[in-house]
């Protein structure tokens, strides 16, 4: 059988994370699963400039710290936007094996820039837990969410935000808001877009549907993150996302489903 290629773009710039790890323990279960020759690779785009080429099959891009709009002249982010150019040019074309792209946080926000789908800004406090992300009506029709639940619980780690969708524009794009945070009735502030259907082969999610119980517990199991959290968050938040972790219905579900679905749709190209 010949190979199923997947390039795994890295934006987290060196910084130490779970989510490479993630990705990858996905992709190795769903290999084994299905008896696939499915052969992966990381390229460090921020850290090193590196990118793949327009032959891989699948694209996974990560998230990453800090703004997402301050890196539009950079280098590496340049290069990303032609990458995506080229995909786009691939897909828009006769050409058989379409290039499937899923997008998490940073790179899910840059993907928002670059379509200019709605207000991209730091968010008055950073959103840090494990917490229920609601369908749209558009979501309940999208393949990638099958049998998550309305909500459905993920890991949502983010200074920044994407709100105030821009109906005009996913209008004369095509594009479809499948999900958006939680409800705050208490608090007098917009929703954020939490996952966007850009087009036929391009979805993004603004959480992390890569985390397990097992990253995030050695995320927060270090004296300097327990400490950030719960002086960011209180104890009790603290102690709350702990015991969250081990519900087989929050973000282990998640983690299961949403990636799982995507590669689905993926590998029906190509098998």
């Amino acid at each position: 059988m010949k190979p199923i290629k997947v390039a795994i773009i890295d934006l987290y710039a060196g910084i130490a994370n779970q989510g490479m790890r993630g990705f990858q323990d996905i992709l190795k279960r769903y290999k084994a699963k299905h008896d696939l020759n499915l052969q992966y690779q990381v390229f460090d785009t921020r850290g090193a400039n590196e990118l793949p080429d327009t032959d891989w099959d699948i694209y996974i891009c990560s998230g990453g710290p800090g703004d997402p709009l301050s890196s539009e002249t950079e280098e590496w982010d340049i290069n990303f936007m032609k990458l995506m150019d080229q995909l786009e040019t691939h897909n828009a074309s006769d050409a058989p094996n379409k290039k499937h792209v899923l997008f998490v946080c940073h790179s899910f926000q840059m993907m928002c820039r670059r379509y200019k789908l709605g207000l991209i800004n730091k968010r008055r406090s950073p959103s840090f837990g494990i917490l229920p992300v609601h369908f749209t009506v558009a979501g309940h029709n999208e393949p990638v969410l099958d049998n998550l639940a309305d909500p459905f619980y993920t890991v949502d780690s983010r200074s920044w935000q994407v709100i105030h969708p821009d109906e005009g524009r996913f209008t004369k794009l095509g594009m479809q808001l499948l999900c958006i945070e939680k409800e705050r009735p208490h608090v007098d502030l917009p929703r954020a877009m939490m996952a966007i259907r850009f087009n036929e082969y391009f979805i993004g999610t603004q959480f992390h549907p890569e985390a397990d119980a097992e990253g995030i517990k050695a995320h927060l199991s270090t004296d300097e993150r327990r400490s950030e959290v719960i002086n960011e968050h209180g104890k009790d938040k603290y102690n709350d996302m702990l015991e969250s972790l081990d519900d087989p219905d929050k973000i282990m579900h998640t983690q299961n489903t949403l990636i799982p679905n995507f590669l689905d749709q993926a590998v029906l190209s190509f098998v």
